[in-house]
């Protein structure tokens, strides 16, 4: 069964940590770019991080950079995305999702692959 699975959401206090975790199952993440994208309360779901499967090249949403940083490990078929100084407007559903390198920065319906979300709330 091909899947992709996040994990790690959760609730933290602004200015906290999350790291959050993408397996996938049934396929190999190493052919593909994989893209983290979030959907807010009222917001349109948006890409905030991908990281290509060729060369590794990584894209940050200007909201996040410099404190989220994505990273993959082939091996073990993970993708992560390790999330510091967090801020309430972080709060959103993440969701990771894979296409090939050429469609990384595709809407999100014409990537090959989904998974349900994790949420992550950032509030006192």
């Amino acid at each position: 069964q091909v899947q992709l699975v996040e994990s790690g959401g959760g609730l933290v206090q602004p200015g906290g940590s999350l790291r959050l975790s993408c397996a996938a199952s049934g396929f190999s993440l190493d052919a593909y770019a994989i893209t983290w994208f979030r959907k807010a309360p009222g917001k349109e779901r948006g890409a905030v991080s991908w990281i290509k499967s060729s060369d590794g090249s990584t894209f940050y949403a200007d909201s996040v950079k410099g404190r989220f940083t994505i990273s993959r490990d082939n091996a073990k078929n993970m993708v992560y995305l390790q999330m510091n100084r967090l801020k309430p407007e972080d709060t959103a559903v993440y969701y990771c999702a894979a296409a090939p390198d050429s469609r990384v920065v595709a809407p999100w319906g014409d990537y090959d692959y989904w998974g349900q979300g994790t949420q992550v709330t950032v509030s006192t």
